[in-house]
C-alpha cells in the first residue's frame, strides 16, 4: 500500500490547473497499490484553492497559508514534515518551474529519491516503476526508488487532467514549519506577463514561431493573427527566444515547456532535437518551412514548403473563414 501526497501549485491566489495531472498520477498510484492520496494546498490563497481541490476524491486536503510570495525555502520544510508525519510513500507535483524548484529541496530534506519529469507509472506486485524520457526524449529510462519515500514530478503533457468526483474531501489546516534558511532569503517581487490566450500546457492548439520570423514585430504582425484566429496558445523556439523576439516563458522544448496539444503548428522552425523533445507528443503536427529538408519534416503530419511571410497570412484568412462558419 502506497499513500501519495500531492503538492498543489497555486497562482494568483487560486489553483493552477496543471495540478490536476498530478492528481491523476496520484490516483493511478493509490489505486494500483490499494493506497490513498491527499493534497496539500500551500501558499497565498491556499484555503480558496483547497475548496476546489476537495472535489477530486482525495482522502483529505491540507491547507497551509504562507504569505509573502513563493519561496522554496519557506514551502519545503512544511511539505517534508507533512510527508514524514503522514507516512507517504510518494510526494508529487507537476514538473513545472514550480515543481522543479520545490521538490528537489523536499527530497533533500527527506533523504529521498528524486524522480523528475515522469511520463508514466506502472504497478506490479506493489512495486512502482517510473518511465522518464532521457536524451531529449530519444530514450526512455525505467526506474524504481529504493528509498522509503519517492519524490516525483510528473510531465503534464503525459497525464490527463483528473476529473471531479467522489464528493467533497475534508479540509484540515496545517501549521507552516520553519527553517533557518527561510530567514536568509527575501521575496523581492514577481514580474509576470498576463495574456488572454490559453496557457501553453493547457491549450488544445499551439502555434509556435521560430527564428525565421526575423523580428519581434513579425511575431506580432504575422504570427499572432494566426494564433488568435485559431484561439491558440503561442509558443516559440529557443532560437527565437534567444534572439529576443519573444519572452522566455513562451519557449517550447527540452529547456522550455513540454506540450502535447491536439494540434501543433510550427512556423519557421527547423526542428532542432531540443525543440522536438518539447512537442513531438502532439496529436497532429503541422509545419511551415521553406526548407523541405528541415528536420521537423520527419515528425510533421503535414509539411508545407513555402515562404512563411506569404503562407501564414493566407492560412490565417482560411482559418478565420472556416471558424466563422461555426
Amino acid at each position: 500500500m502506497t499513500d501519495v501526497l500531492v503538492v498543489a501549485e497555486l497562482i494568483d491566489g487560486g489553483l493552477r490547473r496543471n495540478t490536476l495531472t498530478a492528481i491523476n498520477f496520484a490516483k493511478q498510484v493509490a489505486s494500483g497499490t490499494s493506497g490513498a492520496f491527499d493534497i496539500l494546498s500551500i501558499g497565498e490563497g491556499s484555503k480558496k484553492a483547497a475548496a476546489d481541490l476537495a472535489k477530486f476524491g482525495a482522502r483529505k486536503v491540507f491547507t497551509t497559508e504562507v504569505g509573502g510570495g513563493y519561496l522554496a525555502e519557506k514551502y519545503a520544510p512544511t511539505v517534508a514534515e507533512l510527508a514524514k508525519k503522514g507516512g507517504y510513500g510518494v510526494v508529487t507535483t507537476v514538473a513545472s518551474t514550480y515543481g522543479k524548484d520545490l521538490l528537489p529541496r523536499v527530497a533533500a530534506k527527506l533523504g529521498a529519491a528524486n524522480l523528475s519529469d515522469i511520463s508514466a507509472v506502472s504497478v506490479e506486485g506493489g512495486t512502482l516503476t517510473y518511465k522518464r524520457p532521457m536524451f531529449a526524449g530519444n530514450l526512455f529510462g525505467y526506474v524504481q526508488a529504493t528509498t522509503p519515500i519517492a519524490v516525483v514530478t510528473v510531465r503534464q503533457s503525459e497525464f490527463e487532467n483528473a476529473a471531479p468526483g467522489g464528493g467533497d474531501s475534508p479540509i484540515e489546516d496545517v501549521a507552516a514549519a520553519s527553517d533557518p534558511a527561510a530567514s536568509r532569503v527575501e521575496f523581492v517581487g514577481l514580474e509576470s506577463q498576463t495574456s488572454t490566450r490559453p496557457e501553453l500546457g493547457d491549450a488544445a492548439t499551439v502555434v509556435s514561431g521560430g527564428r525565421a520570423l526575423k523580428s519581434s514585430e513579425n511575431f506580432k504582425t504575422v504570427l499572432e493573427p494566426l494564433v488568435d484566429a485559431w484561439g491558440a496558445a503561442m509558443g516559440a523556439s529557443r532560437a527565437a527566444v534567444d534572439a529576443g523576439y519573444v519572452a522566455g516563458d513562451l519557449q517550447v522544448g527540452q529547456t522550455g515547456k513540454v506540450v502535447a496539444p491536439k494540434l501543433y503548428v510550427a512556423v519557421g522552425i527547423s526542428g532542432a532535437i531540443q525543440h522536438l523533445a518539447g512537442m513531438k507528443g502532439s496529436k497532429v503536427i503541422v509545419a511551415v518551412n521553406k526548407d523541405k529538408e528541415a528536420p521537423i519534416a520527419q515528425v510533421a503530419d503535414y509539411f508545407l514548403v513555402g515562404d512563411l511571410f506569404k503562407v501564414v497570412p493566407e492560412l490565417t484568412e482560411k482559418v478565420k473563414a472556416f471558424r466563422s462558419q461555426g
